[in-house]
């Protein structure tokens, strides 16, 4: 009986995919793969086509058919497509178009060719290496590159659109094999005039990447995306988030009375600048808090510049594919000793 269910499920699967292909075809995109699978949608790698043999490489984010009839689901879907239409920044993933097939809502978005900071952490955890502090730094702080310019983003007015993204994690940090790094996914970002949950009544966000004044379900402003932005440095000098249990409710519960630790104690080469930028970013009350991510992009960028030279884009390149190269178990080491391939060319 089971054998029979798996099968018919896994027909109406492969149905279900020949008629994407089939529809999305007569709109010039050509599906190559499956990127990613949740609960609520799908995201493809796709080829967009075009007159003289025109081809771009492009993600399509699809919401599941039965989640488009749901119309809390679908405003969401849509006011993420609206919101994220008009940030264009080299740190956050452009969104190129909104558009519906028989019912089912898509964009079509910047594709990344690279690895989550999920990858690039496990990657690590998987070789016993601990990620080079200074590239740990450097990737946050082009995540505060990009928050800036949300939070600071105006409507045509040039009034404030209060965009909070409140689900800062490494799945949603994307970092190319080119060395760019880019926030993605503002599904539950909150905007002023684009509220259709009253924040408050849900916790938005994944738990163990929650500000206190989420944990809370308090009303959120962009200083709480600097917490969950301390939380992914954290857990890149450590390899573990500092606040993860075995339940959600224990893992709020840690966001909002766990004692913040001595990093420098948790990490030997960990500079006491870097432990003081965390310290900053991890205060509860979001008062005492970086107020916003510019000051946070400049204290990561005195600490990381602030001697002379520092990571790069090409840089982190390097170290990306050594990393997963077939040498990839001393990428640490080599970095350390300043041996990275590639990495001379960048220097000449």
């Amino acid at each position: 009986m089971t054998n029979a269910l798996e099968k018919g499920s896994r027909r109406l699967f492969i149905s279900i995919v020949a008629k994407l292909k089939h529809i999305f075809n007569e709109l010039h995109f050509e599906l190559v793969r499956t990127i990613a699978e949740g609960g609520m949608g799908i995201v493809y790698e796709a080829k967009q086509m075009g007159a003289g043999d025109f081809s771009k490489r492009v993600a399509i984010k699809l919401i599941r058919e039965e989640y488009s009839k749901i119309e809390e689901f679908r405003n969401n879907f849509i006011g993420e497509a609206r919101l994220v239409a008009d940030l264009i920044h080299t740190n956050i993933v452009q969104t190129y178009h909104l558009g519906e097939i028989s019912g089912q809502y898509f964009m079509t978005m910047e594709y990344v060719d690279g690895i989550t900071l999920e990858g690039f952490i496990r990657r690590h955890s998987q070789t016993a290496q601990a990620i080079p502090v200074d590239l740990a730094a450097f990737i946050i702080s082009r995540i505060c590159r990009g928050l800036s310019y949300a939070h600071q983003k105006c409507d045509k007015y040039g009034r404030s659109l209060g965009i909070v993204h409140r689900d800062v994690n490494p799945r949603n940090i994307m970092l190319a094999y080119e060395g760019d790094v880019k926030l993605t996914d503002f599904g539950i970002a909150k905007a002023l005039d684009l509220m259709y949950n009253e924040e408050g009544e849900v916790i938005a966000g994944k738990d163990e990447y929650l500000s206190p004044e989420q944990a809370r379900r308090e009303v959120t402003d962009a200083r709480a995306d600097l917490f969950s932005c301390a939380i992914v440095l954290a857990e890149m000098l450590l390899g573990e988030n500092i606040f993860e249990a075995k339940s959600g409710e224990a893992t709020r519960r840690n966001i909002l009375e766990l004692t913040i630790p001595e990093f420098m104690e948790m990490r030997r080469d960990l500079d006491p600048r870097l432990d003081d930028i965390l310290q900053h970013a991890f205060q509860r009350d979001r008062d005492k808090r970086f107020q916003n991510a510019q000051n946070m992009l400049t204290a990561l960028e005195v600490f990381l510049y602030g001697e002379g030279y520092g990571p790069t884009n090409e840089k982190l390149a390097s170290y990306i594919n050594d990393l997963f190269g077939k040498n990839g178990t001393t990428a640490a080491k080599r970095w350390a000793l300043g041996e990275t391939p590639g990495l001379e060319l960048d220097e000449a």
